[in-house]
This record gives C-alpha cells, structure tokens and sequence, in this order.
C-alpha cells in the first residue's frame, strides 16, 4: 500500500495534514493523486510488490533481485525485467544478503568528543523540561528496519518528540530534538542526556542543542542503566504496540507509532509512576497547582 493509500485509510482519524507530514508527501499532492486514477503499469507494480516482499521475507530476507526475478519466474510465471525487479525492491527498501565483505566504515569528521554525564543515574526532575531522555530503537518490518529516535521527558513521561527513519543517520536524532524543542519551547537549562551513539556526537545535534539554550549531557557507552527512563519508554511501546503487530511496510509501522504516541501514550496511558494519571493530565496537574500557590500567595 503506497503513502496516499495509507492516508486515504486514515484520514478518518487524523487530519490528512498531520498524516502527509508523518509519511513525507504533501498535502496537495494527496488530493492530486485522489483525482486521477492509477496508471495499470503503476497498478501492476503494486501488485508485483505484494509478491516480492513475500518471496523475499520467504527466503529470510536474503534473496536480492536475481533470485527474486528467477523465483518470480519460475515459481509463479510472472516474466518481468529483473532491472524492474531491482527497482521495486529499492522502493520497497529491501535487499539481498551478499557475500562480499562490507567497506569498512571511516569515524565521520563530523562527531564531536562525548559530553559530561550532567545526571549520573539520578533520574529525577522538579518539573517538566527540566530533563529529558533521548535514545533509539529499531522496528522490524517486511521491509526492513525502520528506526525511531525518542525524546522522553522524566518528569511528567511524555514522549515530547520522536522522529523515524529507515536509516541511523544523524537526521534521526536531530529531527526528534527538533520536533520536542518547537513544540515545548523549554527554557535555558534543560538538559538532553543520552548515550554515545555516534549520533548523539553529531555536530548536527551539537547545533540544535545549542541553538535551543539546551545542555548536553551522555552516560556511559554500552550502559542501559545510564539512560533507564529511555529504555523504560522503548520498553512499554515494544511490549504494547510493536510486538504485538506485524508490520508488512515501514508506512504501516509509522502510522501505528504516530497513533500510539499521540493518540493514547501521552494523552490518555496511565502510568503507575504518575499516580495512574496520564502525561498530559499530569503536566496540566502540575500547572494548576503551580497557579494555585502562586494566587495563595498573591492574595
């Protein structure tokens, strides 16, 4: 199913605004695509796609396009072009396993030396946006990986920005510490602790921090237990979401952790840690005692 496809089957649910800006397209290319009927090549294509992945998920992901255009052949008689092959398995983002060895992979010019441990496991906050988490995690599709980049904040838990990719570039982190700074607007002194994933010591995300008045702050490499309430966040959506769902496409996947997130983890989970209140109905629970006190003392 392609990214229009997707937005047409949800947009019952979420604006079709909010879903072109989660899957990548545009809102005007949404309708455009609603107007005009498919091409049939385009049609067959993704009806071609459907058998690929099967036959590539059938063979542990380790067939490429030759095999998959010899197994197309002979097992279904479907005679097409391996290079179109080759080329709906890049769209689908899957590939063969090969035998050749692996480049080996330079340090990038563009990470930065690792930042002071500002927490030192002591996961505490006195309001919201005084500290957040930031790690990533990898979801399993018929497709291939799709990785999510999380900001958590510690002391009410929510998730304040997320961002997913189907690679580890930098972007990933960087685009989730966008999404939490616009939306949240913390004040200087906000701290953003994370591992020391190469990503994390990215000049790019050196920047935003920067640019935002927020510090950086790493714990030890390799160590879940400096990073605790990232892992709890991963923990609760893998256990409640991914892996009780099957994902055929990495659009699928997406739609399914933008529902989670937004529309049940921050507004509505209860969590033990906040007295079974929800992030949002805490945070405004906070706030309004915050406003209380200061009237008592105003008056």
């Amino acid at each position: 199913m392609d990214k229009f496809a997707l937005i047409e089957q949800e947009k019952t649910r979420h604006s079709v605004s909010r879903l072109a800006g989660v899957l990548g397209v545009s809102r005007a290319g949404y309708h455009a695509w609603e107007k005009r009927p498919a091409c049939p090549r385009r049609k067959k294509d993704e009806r071609l796609k459907v058998r690929i992945a099967d036959i590539h998920r059938g063979s542990f992901g380790i067939y490429g396009a030759p095999r998959v255009h010899a197994e197309l052949a002979d097992t279904y008689g479907i005679n097409v072009g391996r290079k179109r092959v080759a080329r709906l398995m890049r769209e689908l983002g899957i590939e063969g396993v090969s035998r050749r060895g692996k480049r080996k992979v330079k340090k990038s010019a563009s990470e930065m030396p690792a930042a002071p441990d500002l927490v030192k496991r002591d996961f505490t906050a006195s309001r919201p946006d005084e500290l957040w988490v930031a790690d990533i995690t990898y979801i399993q599709t018929w497709q291939g990986w799709l990785y999510l980049a999380s900001v958590v904040d510690v002391f009410t838990k929510r998730c304040s920005g997320w961002s997913m990719r189907n690679d580890l570039t930098a972007d990933l982190v960087v685009d989730a510490l966008g999404m939490a700074a616009t939306m949240r607007k913390p004040k200087d002194g906000t701290i953003h602790h994370s591992d020391r994933g190469s990503q994390y010591g990215s000049l790019a995300i050196g920047e935003t921090l920067k640019e935002s008045g927020i510090m950086r702050s790493m714990g030890s490499k390799g160590d879940p237990y400096d990073n605790a309430p990232a892992e709890s966040f991963f923990a609760t959506i893998k256990t409640e979401l991914i892996n009780r769902n099957t994902f055929k496409t990495r659009d699928q996947a997406r739609l399914a952790v933008f529902r989670y997130i937004e529309g049940f983890y921050n507004p509505v989970r209860r969590h033990s840690a906040l007295g079974y209140k929800s992030p949002e109905e805490y945070e405004r629970m906070y706030w309004a005692t915050q406003e209380a006190a200061v009237g008592a003392v105003t008056n």
